[in-house]
């Protein structure tokens, strides 16, 4: 059976217009019909996720949602801009609540999951969408970040451990031109890591930083036995999401195959986007503290043993917002903090002003 073309989202094709002004897509929309932006094409070669079911950015249940305009024309960058050891900035987003949802596997399907906590948009739950979580009430120090993070909730015993105060959610560079980074299309949505994972395939997870650590022990797949029962001393893990997307859609059925980590330059030490996966978007690096310490024989995540981590990401910024944050912070080569500004180069100012907004 030949594929069939894939009917567009009301809400996605509203937004189209404006999506190259932002710095989404290319330099025009899908109406003016310009080089770079393209139709949707018919999806090939994915398997149909068996958690698939109808929702307001997926209207048919099949898992695919394009991104509307497409990015087509696309070459990855191979050049090797001046060097810069950062180009970063953070989004510092606390806990809001935890609910056994997850609007990316199991949209529409209240209860269905395990057990997640929850960052930034306080909303986010089984039936969010593009459309309600945008411009939503957040716990991000940005106003304008209405993101859905969220990741399966961590239990020490029956007694369930929430991150303390804002965590910190890197958005670097993955690549080595980090002059060809450009912002998240709005919409976009991706998981993680898999809770499936065996302990050595979490190891070997491309996204895989340090693992696990408390104290002084560092690189665990699993929960160390115990760690110093200090009041400094929290659990703790960073994890790296894919930051090559293929241009053409916001959430494919596997919640993964429109996203690859970036690739080896050949004959180097560079980072680019593969040939499929062309279009170099920030990293996400999960940095995530639990003030948990001591025994931890009894310390468990709602998705299994330490090794099955993982999180998602299901992108609601305003538009304006995060393309001043990822022009001046990762394509300028700075260290930022939430509100764009490195205390390294206080002559590059700051993007957003004292209350983490855009002037």
């Amino acid at each position: 059976m030949r594929p069939r073309p894939k009917r567009l989202p009301a809400l996605l094709l509203g937004t189209a217009l404006t999506a190259a002004g932002l710095g989404v897509g290319t330099i025009a929309s899908a109406a003016a019909g310009q080089p770079g932006d393209a139709a949707p094409a018919a999806h090939t070669g994915h398997t149909m996720a068996v958690s698939t079911l109808s929702s307001g950015d997926d209207p048919d249940g099949d898992g695919y949602i394009p991104a509307v305009p497409q990015v087509t024309g696309v070459t990855p960058s191979t050049a090797t801009p001046p060097s810069r050891y950062f180009h970063e900035f953070q989004a510092n987003c606390s806990v809001t609540h935890t609910a056994a949802d997850d609007p990316i596997v199991y949209p529409g399907q209240p209860g269905k999951s395990h057990d997640h906590t929850f960052m930034g948009n306080t909303s986010t739950n089984a039936y969010s969408t593009t459309a309600s979580l945008t411009g939503g009430t957040t716990t991000c120090k940005a106003p304008a970040d209405a993101s859905g993070y969220w990741m399966p909730s961590l239990y020490n015993g029956d007694r369930k451990i929430l991150p303390v105060g804002p965590q910190t959610i890197y958005y670097k560079a993955g690549v080595t031109d980090y002059t060809s980074v450009r912002p998240f299309p709005k919409g976009l949505r991706f998981v993680v890591g898999d809770p499936m994972q065996s302990a050595d395939a979490f190891r070997k997870h491309r996204g895989f930083v340090e693992g696990w650590e408390c104290g002084d022990s560092y690189f665990n797949t699993d929960f160390p036995a115990s760690c110093p029962s200090r009041p400094d001393v929290q659990l703790n893990i960073r994890f790296q999401a894919p930051s090559c997307w293929d241009g053409k859609y916001l959430d494919t059925p596997d919640h993964k195959s429109h996203m690859a980590y970036p690739v080896v330059k050949p004959g180097t030490n560079d980072n680019m986007c593969p040939a499929d996966h062309p279009v170099a978007l920030p990293m996400i690096e999960f940095k995530m503290a639990f003030p948990v310490n001591g025994d931890m024989s009894q310390v468990r995540l709602a998705s299994g043993r330490g090794y099955s981590f993982h999180y998602d990401f299901f992108n609601a910024w305003e538009d304006r917002t995060l393309k001043a944050l990822v022009d001046h912070c990762i394509v300028g080569g700075l260290q930022c903090d939430a509100r764009g500004y490195d205390q390294t180069h206080p002559e590059a100012g700051a993007v957003l002003d004292s209350g983490y907004r855009l002037p």
